[in-house]
């Protein structure tokens, strides 16, 4: 790996992008770039995180996976974001909890635990980084627990057919997916699904849902 391929990745983060140059060097010079396929597993249960990861293409589902099988997504980190769970597990010295999957292909910035370890006990300006982002996921999570727990699950297939269809007219999943999307049975998201179709706002093909009435999904996902 040359200088020259990682020479300005700290500017796609803007908390790095403010760090002092001796600062933003050191995490030049000790990190490394790393490559993984799509469908990779990142990091598993009962690992412990080696590295501190920061996006710079792709994206990353984190999800619980229970004794018995059944799965929720929890969030997805995106590019210019960094794992809330892996700087728990590095400030705790513990292992995961949950699953990071490869949804593409990805490329990070990997900076060892040492290194992480010192600039959290000696740079205020990487700590501030650090726990800014981290203080903003756990928000998210929080959000996350009240969904599954408060929001009627019509309002929640609503909004999340909106947001995975990123503007689209088609949205290409199944109902498993989407199942694990939301932390509930399969046959959970066939029945409400069956009822969008009934009312119009969807129609359903094998392995896709076309949104036929997006403001109808819109004006239900906004009743949460």
């Amino acid at each position: 790996m040359t200088r020259a391929m990682i020479e300005d990745w700290t500017a796609r983060f803007p908390g790095l992008a403010q760090l002092e140059r001796p600062i933003r060097d050191l995490l030049l010079a000790r990190g490394r770039v790393v490559t993984l396929d799509e469908g990779t597993l990142v990091f598993g249960p009962g690992k412990s995180p080696e590295n501190m990861l920061f996006l710079l293409d792709g994206s990353v589902r984190v999800q619980q996976v229970s004794e018995t099988g059944r799965e929720i997504v929890l969030y997805r980190i995106h590019a210019g974001e960094s794992c809330v769970l892996t700087t728990a597990c590095l400030l705790a010295y513990d292992d995961y909890s949950a699953e990071g999957v490869a949804e593409t292909p990805v490329r990070a910035a990997a900076i060892p635990r040492t290194l992480f370890d010192e600039l959290v006990a000696t740079s205020p300006a990487f700590r501030s980084f650090v726990f800014a982002a981290f203080s903003k996921r756990i928000t998210d999570l929080f959000l996350v627990i009240d969904e599954v727990a408060f929001q009627r699950m019509d309002v929640r297939l609503a909004a999340t057919l909106i947001e995975l269809s990123e503007g689209a007219e088609t949205l290409d999943t199944t109902h498993q997916k989407l199942s694990v999307e939301l932390g509930t049975a399969r046959e959970v998201v066939s029945r409400q699904l069956t009822e969008f179709q009934r009312r119009g706002w969807v129609r359903q093909s094998r392995g896709t849902i076309h949104l036929l009435d997006r403001p109808a999904l819109h004006r239900l996902a906004d009743e949460g």
